[in-house]
């Protein structure tokens, strides 16, 4: 993992499975084995979020999964103004949950202030209700 990460707000999603069927649903718009996130600013920092970098995901207000990022790319929307697309590792990681409140756009986050990885054995147990798991997290017992 590396030592500069990306912070990001899931929106519209209650849980990571939320996330994993939307990328599901959308794979057919990528590159196998990834999946993109546009946002409108650039990383300052690129060459260090490239450097085995992830996006974290901020789900109900905790962080719960990351995907690791894979490169940069620019893309033009519509209105044809060009916006950074994170190109992303189509595997969603599990983490322990970490408590965050919300914020607009997205922030760095280093590797020390990065949740760790859940074992692979406990990748797929049902997540605790959003509320239960951000007191624990708050109080530092999840």
């Amino acid at each position: 993992m590396g030592d500069l990460n990306i912070l990001k707000l899931c929106v519209g999603a209650d849980c990571v499975e939320d996330l994993t069927d939307w990328h599901r649903a959308h794979a057919h718009f990528w590159t196998a084995g990834t999946t993109e996130h546009i946002t409108r600013m650039w990383p300052k920092r690129s060459e260090e979020l490239l450097d085995g970098g992830s996006l974290y995901w901020v789900i109900k207000g905790s962080i719960q999964a990351r995907q690791r990022i894979l490169g940069l790319a620019e893309r033009r929307g519509a209105d044809g103004i060009a916006r950074c697309c994170l190109v992303l590792d189509a595997a969603v990681i599990r983490t322990e949950p970490a408590a965050r409140r919300p914020f607009q756009g997205w922030r760095y986050l280093t590797a020390a202030e990065s949740p760790r990885d859940l074992p692979k054995t406990r990748a797929q147990d049902d997540a605790l209700p959003a509320a239960l798991a951000q007191a624990l997290a708050e109080i530092g017992l999840h």
